[in-house]
């Protein structure tokens, strides 16, 4: 499923984010850059160690990556040239309107890194609904949001993918996409 805005399309698709074939593919990190789990981990064994310690390094340079935005490293062995760590919130920790500005903001923040660094082509995967326990029909309604208003308001990105891990997650998406264009 997909739709086009301005020179942008925004698709959905289900499967595994790290055989994606984009410039980039945003990793659901925490604020550490420790990919011990989900998402990040999977993302991190299929990239190889470079990304971890890309991570350290980035990590060491600037700090922690606070909660709503986003850094970037090479995707080491990985189709993808960069993976961008988003860092969404923990949904129980906040109340849900900051969860979702939060959410959005992580987002927004991996679009920008990807027109920073000139790409083309980005990927995201559903950002808190782990174990974070973010509601995946809210992260949805968020996280498309903040897609299409962040194309809206202008970008060179000519693609970006969610990439949904299972049926029920890509469903999810694919009910909210319709109910945000109709």
């Amino acid at each position: 499923m997909e739709i086009r805005i301005n020179q942008t399309t925004i698709a959905l698709v289900e499967g595994d984010i790290t055989k994606l074939d984009t410039d980039a593919i945003v990793n659901a990190a925490n604020e550490r850059l420790a990919h011990g789990g989900g998402v990040a981990a999977a993302i991190s064994r299929a990239g190889g160690p470079v990304i971890q310690k890309e991570s350290q390094r980035w990590v060491q340079e600037h700090g922690r990556v606070s909660t709503g935005s986003a850094a970037i490293t090479s995707g080491g062995n990985l189709q993808a040239d960069y993976v961008i760590h988003a860092v969404g919130p923990i949904y129980d920790a906040m109340p849900s309107a900051r969860a979702a500005d939060l959410l959005g903001s992580a987002v927004t923040s991996a679009l920008l890194k990807a027109d920073d660094h000139d790409l083309a082509s980005v990927a995201l995967p559903a950002i808190s609904t782990g174990i974070y326990g973010y509601p995946l029909e809210e992260a949805a309604e968020v996280m498309l949001k903040a897609a299409i208003d962040y194309v809206k308001s202008g970008t060179d990105l000519k693609r970006i993918v969610f990439c949904l891990y299972d049926h029920s997650s890509f469903e999810a998406f694919a009910e909210e996409l319709e109910a945000q264009t109709a």
